[in-house]
């Protein structure tokens, strides 16, 4: 099947937008409510390929769901999980799916996943979440492109992260919910998502306490029960809308957003010469006013700049007086965008994990091809900025981060046509 966005030359983004569910938050959440054998219910859920993903992978493993689209929520009753090894077909198609190790190990004490797949961005080694789990008493074996993971009984224990992974922490603490004692986890991951998944467990019943900080403390009970739990704003979601309406000159207002969550994405928007306020509407951005100017980046673990960011306002500064420099530090190869803003007139040169952007009076519409999600996202960006037509293949990629990205964007001015099999489906006005 032939999937592509035709995306025309179009107005400044103008008008009111509300931030789906976050796709990062969900996924854990999923994988968590296998933890309890009681029914549990998942709120404002995005609909996205990569979440329809986790729900097939549950339900291999005996878990038993409900997708309701209408109220954007997912039951799951995982009463009767049997299996412990995931699918290969299932597990390949995304990198959050070895997020099940953790709690298939404690609920089983048994776990057979094949290495991730996911994203081409760069390595992302599961050894932190193999070291973090052996010590709390696994044992890990490794055949055949396969992981497994083995423990009559989880004890609690001390574990530092040389880095702060997100899925290395995500799995040590789901795991160590359910295990004797209690589990120290130094150096952890800060961001949102974590604190999301540790709501999640402590409504079920769980103790996790300082999630949001780099010391977090998990006592570990005999059972889990029901909850019902409401996922957060996706602040990559958000951040993407902002930069959109950053480089169409636009004023838009997104709702249902935590500020907090977007600071080092507002923090560069000023930066650059757009304003940003939150109001009591929402967070308004604005760019009409003012040209963009060149501004320097560099990733870092949250709360710095996010990697997932990099791509879209590097299609961002394409378009700023000046000369930027983008320093990639959490992925290696995050950089996949940078040919192809180039054969829209991007002047961009890569330098080791350095990208030198100059500023260009335009960029020019022509046919492009989306490597993984964020890059993606970065190309529908320049192209609603382009003077010419562009089209955009590879938007599978983009499915699995962003809800209707084309419908949405439309409803703010732009103009996107997806194609299906060679039929388009017409812009809605």
């Amino acid at each position: 099947m032939v999937e592509k966005f035709i995306i025309h030359p179009g107005k400044p983004l103008n008008g009111a937008m509300e931030v789906s569910g976050a796709k990062n938050a969900v996924l854990p959440v999923l994988a968590g409510s296998l933890l309890t054998a009681q029914p549990c219910t998942i709120s404002n859920v995005p609909n996205l390929s990569d979440v329809e993903s986790m729900r097939e992978l549950v339900e291999s493993l005996g878990g038993n769901t409900n997708w309701n689209h209408k109220s954007s929520s997912i039951s799951v009753d995982a009463g009767n999980l049997m299996k412990h090894e995931a699918a290969y077909e299932l597990v390949g198609r995304l990198r959050a799916s070895f997020l099940i190790v953790g709690p298939l190990l404690a609920r089983l004490g048994r776990a057979r996943v094949p290495l991730p797949g996911g994203c081409a961005i760069g390595s992302r080694p599961v050894d932190l979440h193999l070291k973090g789990l052996a010590a709390l008493g696994a044992k890990i074996e490794h055949s055949q492109g396969y992981v497994e993971a083995s423990a009559k009984k989880l004890y609690g224990a001390n574990i530092y992260l040389d880095f702060p992974s997100v899925g290395a922490t995500e799995n040590i603490m789901m795991a160590a919910a359910l295990a004797d004692g209690q589990t120290v986890i130094e150096n952890a991951a800060i961001e949102p998502e974590i604190v999301d998944l540790a709501n999640f467990i402590n409504t079920a019943g769980g103790q996790v306490r300082g999630a949001g900080t780099d010391t977090i403390k998990i006592t570990g009970v005999k059972f889990m029960n029901s909850t019902q739990h409401s996922i957060i704003s996706d602040r990559i979601e958000a951040g993407t809308f902002m930069v959109a309406a950053a480089l169409t000159g636009g004023d838009i207002i997104l709702t249902n957003v935590m500020g907090d969550h977007v600071k080092p994405v507002t923090a560069k928007l000023k930066e650059v010469n757009v304003q940003v306020h939150e109001t009591d509407k929402g967070i308004q951005v604005n760019a009409s006013e003012s040209p963009l100017v060149a501004a320097d980046i560099k990733t870092l673990p949250y709360p710095g700049f996010p990697t997932d960011m990099q791509a879209q306002f590097m299609s961002l500064l394409t378009k700023a007086k000046g000369t930027s420099i983008i320093t990639e530090t959490v992925f290696e190869n995050r950089f996949m965008q940078v040919g192809e803003l180039k054969r829209m007139g991007a002047d961009i040169k890569i330098e080791s994990r350095s990208a030198i952007i100059k500023g260009v009076d335009k960029l020019t519409g022509t046919n492009v091809c989306a490597t993984d999600l964020r890059a993606g996202a970065a190309l529908v960006l320049a192209a609603l900025a382009a003077d010419n037509i562009t089209e955009v293949t590879g938007i599978s990629h983009i499915d699995r981060g962003y809800c209707q990205l084309d419908k949405r964007l439309n409803q703010l001015g732009a103009r996107i046509e997806r194609v299906k099999d060679n039929i388009v489906i017409p812009v809605q006005k």
